[in-house]
């Protein structure tokens, strides 16, 4: 709506401008044609000349001119133009009016300067045509001069305050769109919490209980019959449900990120790994930590999560780390471990490998895959930070101590 409104005011003031000239222009030879014996030779002379004049300002302000500065041709053109009627008839000098209509708005003091030149410049033609310089023409000169510059910066004035006004209109447009953009950000984080609550109430709840109910029924059968066979295939599917529906509850609500920051998260994922599996798993943060949105600190940790459980299932893996350098303006993180790796070409992408490069695509970010047999894994991914952060995270002060506890933190030295 501003965007319409403000190139309605652009279309108008336009067309006022080139109205502007064709007036003054038109008046300007009428009163040259007025005060001369009308003949077709004197009327070509002074005609011919303003109808150049009006093709060149045509073609360099209403059809190539913007919004910018008028360009220089049109300058010199016309300037050259207006001289030369000025010297067939010293009546045609009120043209250098319609010369500097397309400088009206945008460079009031050259405006102002202009007409001030033409006043002089009349003043100077009367009293070499009269030979004398009569009080009341040189009064009215200069009353003329000063109200056509006071009306030229008046004119200016005006113009400065719309487009003030216009950019006034366009920062509060963009800041209404940052603060729906949050409010839709934020929206959608909630409505990702409530079905998190959700499935962990409905879906979660009920496949653990039909587990439980199923292995009292297992234990209430023979080893060997076939109905305990099938309770435990059952079994074994409530089971694989209930870890999927947790996985879900997981990936739809960042639970660490909740009550800390992405570093801070990522050691919590590098400590848990150690006490659930033995696994050597510690992270390193270098650099001042900054806070991204929430939205993009849930995809890095989901990233960071995904890779962790690739290297806990399937790369059999004794050690395995996480590097957070904070570079100024670029988040890199890297997840190395020393299992049994494989090899990227020939190995067909997972949907594990294919959701991480989503989630750092939409990020902005790159993402990359190194690895070979038996030499280990590393994903490697780099974010853009925000340009002029406002938030640092502090660094744990415990967390600056050496500890040879595995899943606790290496901090490395701030650059």
């Amino acid at each position: 709506m501003a965007l319409q409104q403000a190139w309605e005011r652009a279309r108008w003031k336009a067309v006022g401008q080139h109205t502007f000239f064709a007036v003054v222009l038109a008046l300007s030879v009428l009163g040259a044609l007025a005060g001369t014996d009308l003949t077709t030779g004197t009327a070509l002379l002074r005609i011919g000349p303003a109808v150049g004049l009006a093709a060149w300002y045509a073609y360099w302000i209403a059809l190539r001119g913007g919004a910018g500065r008028p360009p220089l041709p049109y300058l010199v053109g016309a300037l050259a133009a207006w001289m030369a009627m000025s010297v067939v008839d010293p009546a045609l000098l009120p043209v250098a009016v319609a010369v500097l209509t397309p400088y009206w708005l945008r460079r009031a003091w050259w405006s102002a300067g202009g007409v001030l030149v033409l006043g002089g410049a009349w003043s100077w033609q009367r009293f070499t045509t009269d030979g004398s310089a009569d009080a009341r023409i040189l009064t009215g000169c200069v009353l003329g001069a000063a109200l056509a510059v006071t009306i030229v910066c008046y004119v200016a004035a005006l113009d400065h305050e719309g487009h003030k006004r216009q950019r006034l209109l366009d920062e509060l447009t963009a800041t209404q769109a940052e603060r729906a953009a949050a409010e839709r950000q934020a929206g959608t984080l909630a409505e990702r919490q409530r079905l998190a609550r959700e499935v962990h109430d409905t879906l979660t709840q009920g496949f653990a209980s039909i587990a439980m109910l199923l292995d009292a029924a297992r234990d209430d059968l023979s080893a060997n019959s076939p109905a305990a066979r099938r309770v435990e295939q059952a079994m074994r599917t409530a089971r694989d449900n209930l870890a999927e529906s947790r996985r879900l509850v997981q990936a739809l609500r960042p639970a660490p990120l909740d009550r800390t920051h992405l570093a801070d998260a990522v050691r919590e994922l590098t400590t848990r790994l150690t006490e659930e599996t033995g696994i050597e798993a510690y992270t390193v943060v270098t650099g001042q930590p900054v806070a991204l949105t929430a939205g993009s600190e849930g995809e890095l940790l989901r990233v960071v999560q995904e890779a962790l459980t690739n290297a806990r299932r399937h790369a059999h893996a004794v050690s395995v780390s996480v590097t957070l350098s904070y570079l100024g303006d670029t988040l890199a993180v890297d997840i190395q471990d020393d299992g049994t790796g494989f090899t990227p070409v020939a190995r067909h992408a997972g949907i594990g490998l294919i959701t991480m490069r989503e989630r750092i695509a939409a990020l902005d970010g790159t993402f990359a895959v190194e690895s070979g047999v038996g030499e280990g894994t590393t994903v490697a991914v780099t974010v853009p930070l925000p340009v002029a952060p406002s938030v640092t995270v502090p660094a744990d002060p415990s967390a600056t101590e050496a500890s040879p506890v595995a899943g606790t933190e290496r901090m490395a030295p701030t650059p």
